[in-house]
């Protein structure tokens, strides 16, 4: 973990990222972490940098030592509703409002700050791979969707979504030439609106 210079004297800390900004299908979801300084954890990186297996093994150890986690989420009818950014910086509100312990300070991934946070917050661009925080909750949040995805090829399993999680590989685009789309696709992405057009 590259050395991030953390706000001093603010107290509580929770780091905030989300997943699920390019996909064609499902809601974006987030987390928010605060750990415990006592109780380091070995290993916190950006999600995407790790295999499914550590990503499991360090979301358990995420959820068993830090101080609080929560998740947030906007479903695909509210990024129709509000594009992919607004519904991303509300997912993240309510990922933070949702921590039984609220935080002092909030840091999130990327370069906006939600604008209903209680909190005051400080956007890292690359958070997930300087600080800590924000790296315990991209690593909750990519597991908890991939759960998603992979509960959602149980009920279509002919879209192949346990293979490309919703984003608009070759196959997911096939697919959804050739079956269409389902509820669950956002209606407001282009691929998905010409599938919308061809059936």
């Amino acid at each position: 973990m590259v050395k991030f210079d953390y706000p001093h004297n603010v107290g509580l800390i929770a780091g905030v990222d989300e997943v699920g900004r390019g996909p064609l299908v499902g809601a974006v979801v987030t987390a928010a972490v605060i750990l415990d300084p006592a109780r380091p954890i070995a290993g916190l990186m950006d999600s995407k940098k790790l295999s499914v297996k550590k990503r499991q093994m360090l979301a358990e150890a995420i959820k068993a030592n830090a101080l609080a986690y929560a998740y947030g989420r906007a479903e695909a009818w509210e990024i129709d509703e509000l594009n992919i950014l607004h519904a991303s910086l509300l997912a993240m509100q309510r990922a933070v409002a949702n921590l039984p312990v609220q935080p002092h300070f909030v840091l999130v991934d990327g370069n906006r700050v939600p604008p209903d946070l209680a909190q005051p917050a400080q956007a890292v661009v690359k958070g997930d791979s300087l600080v800590a925080e924000i790296s315990a909750a991209s690593i909750l949040a990519k597991v908890a969707r991939d759960a998603e995805m992979l509960a959602l090829d149980a009920r279509y399993p002919d879209y192949g979504f346990a293979q490309h999680k919703g984003y608009p590989t070759a196959l997911h685009l096939a697919k959804l030439r050739e079956l269409g789309p389902l509820p669950d696709h956002r209606r407001s992405f282009a691929p998905v609106r010409r599938a919308l057009k061809d059936v």
